[in-house]
């Protein structure tokens, strides 16, 4: 749980997944918004991707990036749990 909490400290992963919420992506598309480096954007997709916050598909050529619900569901499960009375 650690590894999500530290994902999310960085507004740049935070919007990453705000725009693989609306659909999947590849590096290229998440890179149009965004003003950094590949390299940055790989760093930040791996940081995201070792909390288990993305999932990875290759889709011929393309590796199209997704947000993991899943871990989400999880995590906020866990969050509120320790705040349970």
């Amino acid at each position: 749980m650690n590894q999500v909490f530290k994902a999310l400290s960085d507004p740049s992963r935070r919007k990453i997944l705000e725009l693989l919420k609306a659909e999947s992506l590849t590096v290229t598309d998440i890179l149009k918004h965004f003003s950094f480096t590949n390299a940055s954007l790989s760093h930040h997709l791996d940081i995201l991707k070792r909390a288990d916050l993305i999932c990875r598909e290759r889709k011929g050529q393309f590796i199209h990036y997704s947000i993991n619900t899943t871990v989400f569901e999880d995590v906020m499960g866990k969050v509120l749990n320790i705040f349970k009375k």
